[in-house]
């Protein structure tokens, strides 16, 4: 390809919109350009990345024996009512777009695929005979998301590899995830990332095991944390280990104690000299279930610790066997929209109560009582005396009539000394989730009544797995983590071009006809090659492909007429003067070892 005949159309200045780096470089770059909110065009050249890392996640499902098919982007309502999750999908902030057609009815645009594949696998899969298949499809999905931000971090529209897998047995669909696990840190290896596996939760699309694959960038907008020993990782989400230990309270009476102004744990603490591992604080949260019930939720943590909303959210589903939609603090204003009783705030006790309720117009008139372990292993604690600008001091749970079960609701944080080894202390990075797989056992075959006959001559659901990897997203995931302050360098596998030939000057007869010989020869080679043969000054060729991020550049100038060019490296920008025939040697030894 010449570039004189490319769409190429580079930036110099910074697009407006772009907030991080990888989105900016895209933009100036000529890769992507915005057309709405959420939505972009992937130009040229990054319709040839993509081509890249499709070819690399082709190659490795087809050799994990998973088998390409492509499914409906238009999903009927009917099953994703059967599955249960259609009013979570659509309904309030809900991320799935939905329409009604001329005949009034409702279809939905995929962002995920669960049911319609296993609505097919429950038609097509009759026998465990037929088991195991492991179906996958590279597609545009679609979400709604209410921000849209980061380029194609968090689109709109975007490119997806997504694959489920049957089985007959629990046994056989851990086999697969192990097979997928492999799969993806191959394919992740070959496109040139740096990606961690890490313990996830599985979100709204549920299951009992899941793994992300993190791409490791200071952008990430996923805190990940990791042992210094290497042997465990997770999502801050889904992160456990042990809290430091409370500072103990002195023996002595329960004690009532005025905290006029003091509604907050760290303006009760310095005017107190309490340490807020003392402190039992007390978070009111409202939850929207999936049947439109409207449940309060009092959330017990100990003062030094965060509250994990995805860990809370979780522990809601489990306790009542339904899906939250959402779950959000409870306000002051709440008091006069549901009129209820004025609620403390700034001295609740875990012992709020639920009288409190009595005149809801709406909600649920008992609260969900929640406590997280670091809360309810304390033996003596503060806590609010559920009346304004009122503390209890050395209080306990007997004391003050609860007895809470012991919950996982805390956010792990770097410091915090790991579970699997005492030795080892947790640290952070931030990362991008590239991939992530599931074993989502039955719940969604149970729902669809997808079953097959076993080898007994019974029917029963089947065991499933879920494994996406956002192509898209890891092609902007890899210039985050591959650029520096001239541009983008892409590694070899998924650059858009292997080499470019810059010819300085394209009015040089010399420079010009050696060029275009390098060009033909590098081709012949079967090196993916693009020749730079505008009529611009030197100065903007370079800066170019610098920024657009070709792995190795042949640069043809006045050395021409002595057969000498220069050989770059793009990511290490070593520069090599070589005679033309031992550049493309090194070149081609480079690409092709």
């Amino acid at each position: 390809m010449r570039v004189s005949r490319l769409l190429l159309v580079t930036l110099r200045d910074v697009p407006a919109e772009a907030e991080i780096t990888s989105h900016q470089l895209l933009l100036r770059a000529g890769y992507i350009r915005r057309v709405g909110s959420g939505i972009y065009a992937y130009l040229p050249l990054m319709w040839r990345v993509l081509q890249k890392i499709t070819a690399v996640v082709r190659e490795e499902m087809n050799r994990a024996g998973a088998q390409e098919t492509l499914l409906p982007q238009l999903h009927p309502a009917e099953l994703w009512q059967k599955s249960g999750r259609w009013q979570g999908y659509t309904a309030g902030e809900g991320i799935m777009f939905h329409l009604e057609d001329r005949q009034g009815r409702e279809l939905g645009l995929g962002p995920t695929h669960e049911e319609v594949i296993t609505s097919l696998a429950g038609e097509l899969l009759r026998s465990y005979r037929q088991l195991p298949v492991n179906l996958y499809q590279i597609q545009t999905k679609f979400r709604d998301e209410i921000r849209p931000r980061f380029g194609l971090m968090r689109g709109r529209e975007f490119i997806m590899k997504d694959a489920y897998s049957f089985h007959p047995s629990e046994a056989d669909l851990r086999e697969t995830y192990g097979v997928m696990d492999q799969a993806y840190r191959r394919i992740f290896e070959r496109c040139g990332l740096d990606a961690v596996p890490v313990d996830a939760d599985s979100g709204a699309i549920g299951g009992a095991a899941s793994q992300e694959f993190m791409v490791t960038a200071d952008a990430g907008e996923d805190l990940i944390l990791i042992s210094d020993d290497g042997q465990y990782a997770a999502n801050q989400e889904k992160a456990v280990s042990i809290p430091s230990a409370a500072s103990p309270l002195p023996d002595g009476p329960e004690e009532s104690i005025p905290t006029p102004g003091l509604g907050s744990i760290e303006s009760l603490c310095d005017a107190k000299g309490w340490d807020p591992s003392q402190v039992v604080k007390v978070l009111l949260f409202v939850a929207t279930l999936d049947d439109e019930t409207l449940q309060p939720l009092l959330v017990s943590l100990r003062g030094d610790q965060e509250l994990n909303p995805t860990k809370v959210v979780n522990a809601v589903s489990r306790t009542l066997n339904k899906g939250v939609l959402d779950c959000r603090p409870i306000t002051p204003e709440d008091n006069n929209r549901q009129q209820i009783d004025p609620l403390p705030f700034g001295s609740i006790g875990p012992d709020l109560s639920d009288d409190v309720l009595k005149g809801a117009k709406t909600w649920e008139p008992t609260f969900l009582r929640l406590a997280d372990e670091t809360a309810s292993e304390l033996g003596s604690f503060i806590c609010g005396a559920n009346t304004p600008d009122l503390h209890r001091f050395n209080t306990s749970w007997t004391a003050i009539g609860q007895k809470p079960t012991s919950l996982d609701l805390r956010n792990a944080r770097a410091g915090d000394v790991c579970q699997h080894n005492p030795e080892s202390r947790l640290t952070e990075k931030r990362g991008i989730e590239v991939g992530h797989i599931f074993q989502l056992g039955r719940k969604y075959s149970e729902a669809m009544e997808s079953r097959f006959t076993n080898e007994n001559g019974k029917t029963e659901p089947f065991w499933m797995g879920c494994y996406g990897i956002g192509v898209s997203r890891l092609a902007q995931a890899a210039v985050e983590q591959h650029h520096d302050d001239s541009g983008i360098c892409w590694p070899t596998a998924i650059a858009p071009f292997e080499a470019i030939v810059v010819v300085a000057n394209i009015q040089d007869e010399t420079q010009s006809q050696l060029g275009e010989a390098l060009y033909v020869e590098l081709q012949a080679a079967g090196v993916d090659v693009l020749l730079d043969d505008r009529k611009e000054r030197a100065g903007v060729k370079f800066k170019d492909a610098d920024l657009i991020g070709i792995p190795w550049r042949i640069v043809v100038g006045r050395d021409a007429s002595e057969g000498t060019v220069e050989l770059v490296c793009r990511s290490s920008r070593e520069v090599q003067k070589l005679p033309h025939a031992e550049a493309v040697t090194c070149l081609i030894n480079a690409l092709h070892p």
